[in-house]
């Protein structure tokens, strides 16, 4: 199913429809899921802001050119970052997965996360919802999304009300990808990264029914 749902489909057109799909990580303390409520789409060697701009190839960003599925992970001033390539094997695009509202494992969440006062707090931010998974290494990097312990879900899904689309996040002197619209969220919902509290609807997260 994860193939044909990425198949034949821009990255953009991923990006957005990935929103509500779901994120599933079996570990030893069992489940731990969330829906993904947030991601920015990176378009390879021609995007400044992507790791891949100009051809660049190297052992870090591999699984860049691996074939759509593959899992990227990399890591950032401490943090680890998830990433699903998206494209045919030698295209190196992706999508950055920026927030997901947990579903099953909450309470490990919790404990890998050490309890944040708020639930929101828990994975509104990509490094974030990597600490609450219990993914700290990069011992998933250049697996893929179908046989590993991480999954992505793309048949239990819930449907946004509405999709919001900004520029991407800590994008700086990159000329127009700066601000090129890149960053798709659910609106409204808490576990969006940086959203502020008067934006949230914390009734029905920005879902459909």
């Amino acid at each position: 199913m994860l193939d044909d749902f990425l198949a034949g489909r821009s990255t953009v057109e991923i990006a957005r429809d990935l929103l509500g799909k779901k994120i599933c990580y079996q570990t030893p303390q069992g489940i731990i899921s969330g829906y993904i409520v947030e991601d920015e789409a990176y378009l390879g060697q021609r995007d400044r802001a992507a790791h891949a701009f100009g051809g660049h190839r190297s052992k870090k960003n591999e699984a860049l050119y691996w074939p759509a599925g593959t899992i990227y992970i990399y890591t950032i001033y401490g943090q680890f970052l998830l990433n699903i390539i998206t494209q045919k094997k030698g295209n190196p695009q992706g999508i950055l997965i920026r927030g997901v509202e947990p579903d099953a494992g909450v309470a490990q969440m919790q404990l890998n996360r050490h309890r944040p006062k708020r639930l929101y707090d828990l994975t509104n931010g990509p490094g974030k919802l990597m600490s609450a998974f219990g993914i700290q290494n990069l011992n998933l990097n250049l697996k893929n999304y179908v046989s590993s312990p991480l999954t992505l879900d793309v048949t239990h899904y819930k449907r946004p009300l509405a999709i919001a689309e900004t520029g991407r996040i800590g994008i700086n002197d990159k000329g127009e990808w700066q601000t090129a619209p890149l960053r798709f969220y659910v609106a409204h919902n808490p576990f969006v990264s940086k959203l502020a509290k008067r934006e949230m609807n914390l009734e029905n997260n920005g879902w459909q029914k």
